[in-house]
């Protein structure tokens, strides 16, 4: 017998301080030993030097500075 009822789909948490699935997204590939509090606050004093230094959007200095890594191509192995 099949399922009657309808899955719903499953999107991740946003940060909580910025509320970014960007912000979230950095922290989890950046995550050491599992320590996600630890991920979390390396993230936030990089945000607050970047606050420091320039009077931009702390958030729009993040997306472009991943939009620059990014490589332009798709590799497929």
């Amino acid at each position: 017998m099949s399922c009657s009822g309808t899955i719903e789909k499953i999107t991740s948490k946003s940060e909580p301080i910025f509320r970014s699935r960007l912000v979230n997204m950095v922290v989890n590939c950046i995550i050491k030993d599992g320590k996600k509090t630890l991920a979390y606050q390396i993230i936030y004093r990089a945000v607050k030097n970047i606050q420091q230094k320039t009077e931009t959007n702390t958030l729009l200095v993040l997306r472009q500075a991943i939009h620059r890594v990014t490589p332009n191509i798709g590799v497929k192995i």
